[in-house]
């Protein structure tokens, strides 16, 4: 058994969260309830819905070792904020930590700095914090829409979650240690390991970026400790960011004075260098920058594609929408093939990073079949494009959410 650490300081026991060994998430599917059909346009889409895993509810099984997790719509449905144990779960490596000392972690900053530091999580605690709402979306959210199909994890819609973050600045952490002169970057590594031969996942920011106030060392997620499987007891923040460099149980930082040409920065998580990172499909040879910033997109959770409702009678649709890294502004709903939209009441503002709901009264309508579509635009008036863009790491979807209702 080991201990966790509250958000008052606090040692308790943590049973349920922490201490499972990797056998019980290895044998998971074992807990497998029922097929969700996530509609995906290259077929194969049929997955379990699974629990069992440690501090989660039930879940689209997605892989389980490492584990990928996938966030049901319906855990989405009226929550601007995911609960934590229906939050999505991505891990790169199967020998990820399955139980935490938290007597004995340390959180080591080092590279270029005047002074190296080992924070305890005791020391952490006691530090200055902050606060702020922020959606960690997996940079493949939605890959599995992709057509034609791409490699990697084929996610429905459900890689994706807001939550309240509370940690410590990386700039306190950052001056503490003392930038030295010269430096560029900072770098980022947690307690999961790589199989023999493979690179550790690692990731960086520019310095300015690291040092923006918002990028944050988070240890409480929704006002509970982190779960397990979201990166106990430490994980990256990085608001507006695909959650790529959120990095989980985090343990390490170090300041570059040189450009990072780790894997995970120099050739994974690449997308070209063009509008809406879109190529046609089979291209090659296109210049590619490190995936970044969000984009905006909006979804429909209360009703899924097929859905009946009462014909000549009024029906309810309400979803959720984000910005990216601007506020949303507007979210409008289209019964017309996209020839027009209405815009949607909104929910309460929570913040530029965070979810926002957003609803909407549909008119009675005769026997039919209809298509609605959703789409979101922010303050930098960035809006969701009508045809769906392509590129071979099925990164960055951000096309218009469609569903088809059948009035009868």
């Amino acid at each position: 058994m080991v201990d966790a650490l509250d958000e008052s300081g606090n040692r308790r026991r943590a049973l349920g969260l922490i201490g499972l060994g990797a056998a019980g998430i290895a044998t998971a599917p074992a807990w497998a309830q029922a097929l969700v059909n996530l509609g995906l346009p290259g077929g194969n889409d049929a997955r379990p819905v699974a629990g069992g895993f440690p501090g989660k509810g039930s879940m689209i099984l997605q892989r389980s070792r490492a584990p990928l997790l996938e966030t049901p719509m319906d855990a989405l449905d009226g929550n601007v904020f995911t609960p934590n144990d229906r939050f999505f779960v991505r891990w790169h490596y199967s020998d990820i930590p399955t139980a935490v000392d938290v007597r004995s972690f340390r959180l080591n900053v080092g590279g270029a700095v005047r002074k190296r530091l080992s924070v305890s999580l005791a020391d952490l605690l006691a530090m200055p914090r902050v606060e702020i709402a922020a959606i960690n979306q997996c940079s493949g959210n939605s890959r599995g829409q992709f057509f034609p199909r791409v490699p990697g994890g084929q996610w429905g819609n459900g890689a994706i979650g807001n939550a309240k973050w509370v940690g410590v600045s990386l700039r306190h952490l950052l001056d503490l240690a003392g930038v030295a002169p010269g430096a560029m970057a900072v770098r980022v590594g947690g307690l999961d390991k790589p199989p023999p031969g493979a690179a550790p996942f690692e990731k960086s920011l520019l310095l300015d970026h690291a040092r923006d106030g918002e990028v944050m060392v988070a240890f409480q997620m929704n006002t509970a400790q982190l779960p397990m499987l979201n990166g106990f007891p430490l994980r990256l923040i990085v608001p507006g960011w695909y959650s790529t460099y959120w990095v989980k149980a985090l343990d390490r930082i170090e300041v570059l004075d040189a450009p990072d040409t780790g894997y995970w920065m120099d050739k994974a998580y690449k997308i070209p260098d063009t509008p809406g990172a879109n190529v046609p499909p089979g291209a090659k040879d296109f210049p590619t920058v490190p995936i970044n910033r969000m984009i905006p997109r909006s979804f429909f959770t209360n009703m899924a594609d097929g859905a009946k409702v009462v014909a000549h009678s009024p029906f309810y649709l309400r979803g959720l929408a984000m910005g990216g890294t601007s506020p949303v502004t507007r979210v409008e709903l289209s019964m017309g093939q996209g020839r027009s939209w209405h815009a949607t009441p909104l929910g309460p503002d929570h913040g530029r990073y965070s979810f926002r709901l957003w609803e909407a009264t549909v008119p009675a309508q005769s026997p039919g079949d209809y298509t609605l579509a959703v789409r979101c635009t922010n303050a930098a008036g960035q809006t969701q494009v009508l045809q769906p863009s392509w590129n071979p790491g099925g990164f960055m979807r951000n096309a218009i959410e469609r569903i088809t209702v059948t009035a009868a």
